[in-house]
């Protein structure tokens, strides 16, 4: 037996106006699929070159203060004549200070331990 569908299966050549465009979209694509590839290719190569020459920042923890190994932390903090403090806080290398001025009125002083300077200066009053 003889299959009739066996005729119609065989691929039949194209008409050489089609044969052209099918020519013309594989090359296309061939095309395409390179410079796609390439661009692929040079995405890594920069991610690849970014992660080896960048080196990793280790900064220190915010609860660390950088000291000379076996010497205390060392400064003045000058609060205004007849001030008295009445608490502090510590955050990492800052630490917050609430003075009672002279006056009677109060005062927060933030200071940076680490670049041992006054940061800040807030006066605390009642509306």
């Amino acid at each position: 037996m003889t299959r009739p569908e066996a005729e119609d299966e065989d691929e039949k050549p194209l008409d050489p106006s089609i044969e052209k465009v099918r020519r013309k979209m594989v090359r296309f694509m061939g095309i395409n699929l390179g410079i796609l590839f390439l661009a692929l290719m040079v995405v890594i190569a920069a991610l690849v070159y970014k992660s080896r020459t960048s080196a990793p920042q280790v900064a220190a923890p915010a609860g660390d203060i950088q000291l000379p190994a076996g010497q205390p932390a060392e400064a003045d903090i000058v609060l205004p004549v007849g001030a008295r403090i009445v608490s502090q806080s510590i955050s990492g290398d800052r630490i917050s200070l609430d003075a009672e001025l002279a006056g009677g009125e109060r005062m927060l002083f933030v200071y940076d331990i680490a670049a041992q300077r006054l940061v800040g200066r807030f006066a605390i009053r009642n509306r």
